[in-house]
């Protein structure tokens, strides 16, 4: 499986890339739309959703109340989870129980128990953190599983016409955003950004990687090693070390930072 994801200024826009998706075949166990909204906004979608399966195929039943103030599922379509670092979070599709757990939100047994694992082969957990700054500003996300290269091509292009943009230039736009914040922070004697960012920057996305970020640091160290060897076996010869290894703190740092807002706003 390969993932294909877009960003979309609009819900409605992403709501439309996941209807012609659907229409070119692919099964909706393989999508799912994440969007921002408040609770007030995700209770009134909860109340709307039909609860006749017939009305949603492939999606499956999953029911349930708001349980630990984290997730509220209703008629195997809807989602609603709470998402540290972002806040509440809608995903329409089972798929979505994958990403949100992955994301750190804790998706219930019941769902889980529906869940195809082969459906989610090949999770990009290393682009969730994308998916996330783009939910904060508003923009939904679109993920769809391609089952082989041609069907990945196709979903591209599908998605390219209704407006998405692409995961990478989400990722560009990200960290322009973090770019002149990090350089001032970087400054220091002997060392120059613009010749260490590459390292900084593969050193800062390391450390939002899913699986690893909510860890204490001793939890982390091996990750974070086994990412710094990748940087040095592409850079043979370069000095990566420090730059990669601050550039982690300064990664965990920034998740941190995200968690505390999303706590205080809660």
């Amino acid at each position: 499986m390969e993932a294909i994801s877009g960003v979309f200024k609009t819900r409605t826009r992403a709501e439309n890339a996941v209807k012609e998706a659907l229409k070119a075949g692919i099964p909706s166990s393989r999508v799912t739309l994440l969007t921002p909204g408040s609770a007030d906004q995700i209770n009134k979608e909860i109340q709307a959703v039909h609860t006749d399966d017939t009305e949603q195929p492939g999606m499956g039943e999953a029911m349930g109340a708001l349980a630990g103030g984290g997730v509220g599922l209703t008629g195997g379509a809807l989602l609603m989870a709470l998402v540290p670092g972002v806040g509440p979070i809608t995903a329409i599709g089972m798929l979505g129980a994958a990403v949100l757990g992955a994301a750190g939100a804790t998706i219930g047994a019941t769902l889980g128990d529906k869940m195809d694992d082969s459906a989610t082969d090949g999770l990009p957990e290393d682009e969730i953190f994308v998916y996330e700054d783009a939910l904060r500003q508003g923009r939904s996300v679109v993920l769809v599983m391609a089952e082989d290269k041609q069907q990945a091509s196709l979903l591209r292009e599908l998605l390219k016409m209704q407006g998405a943009e692409s995961i990478d230039a989400a990722r560009e736009q990200w960290w322009i955003g973090l770019r002149s914040a990090e350089q001032s922070h970087y400054a220091k004697p002997h060392r120059n950004f613009a010749e260490d960012e590459e390292y900084f920057r593969r050193g800062f996305e390391a450390a939002l990687h899913a699986r690893t970020r909510c860890m204490e640091f001793d939890q982390v160290s091996a990750a974070m090693d086994a990412g710094l060897e990748d940087v040095q076996r592409e850079h043979p010869g370069a000095d990566v070390e420090e730059p990669f290894t601050h550039g982690y703190q300064r990664g965990r740092e920034y998740y941190q930072r995200r968690c505390d807002e999303t706590s205080k706003a809660a």
